[in-house]
């Protein structure tokens, strides 16, 4: 996409008097969230890219939002607003030009990635209960917990 392309949702996305950006909302938009792309490549606590929910070998925020069959419930409503076309694009597009569209992403998004955040705590706390804690050689060690937030 050209940044000519880009520049009217830009302008329409600053100029839309409508929504508000929330945490689950950003971690959907950015692809930095639940999604086992982003907790295997950045964030280094998943062995693979993998989807806790299907299966499929690479879990992106794209994935969660148009293809994966566990939030197939979830996105009927999120379709019958924004339209077929799931791509991050055409969802931003309906976003910036409809209070109708981007409560429906909203919403999507809040539902979604709290059962990934839950069930990726659950994980965790599973992990933790079973495994032996070694001290990582050669690096600092942090004072603060790096599981997600309650």
């Amino acid at each position: 996409m050209t940044v000519a392309a880009i520049q009217p949702v830009l302008q329409r996305w600053v100029e839309r008097g409508h929504g508000v950006l929330t945490f689950h909302l950003v971690q959907v938009l950015s692809g930095h969230g639940c999604f086992g792309r982003y907790l295997c490549r950045i964030a280094g606590r998943e062995p693979t890219e993998e989807c806790h929910e299907c299966g499929s070998a690479m879990d992106t925020a794209q994935h969660t939002l148009a293809e994966c069959p566990a939030w197939d419930e979830s996105r009927e409503t999120l379709v019958t607003a924004v339209g077929q076309d799931l791509s991050l694009p055409a969802v931003v597009r309906a976003m910036a030009n409809s209070d109708r569209s981007w409560k429906a992403v909203e919403s999507f998004c809040e539902e979604v990635m709290s059962q990934k955040e839950a069930a990726e705590r659950m994980k965790e706390d599973d992990l933790s209960s079973h495994a032996i804690r070694r001290r990582r050689v050669g690096r600092r060690r942090v004072a603060h917990d790096r599981r997600l937030p309650p």
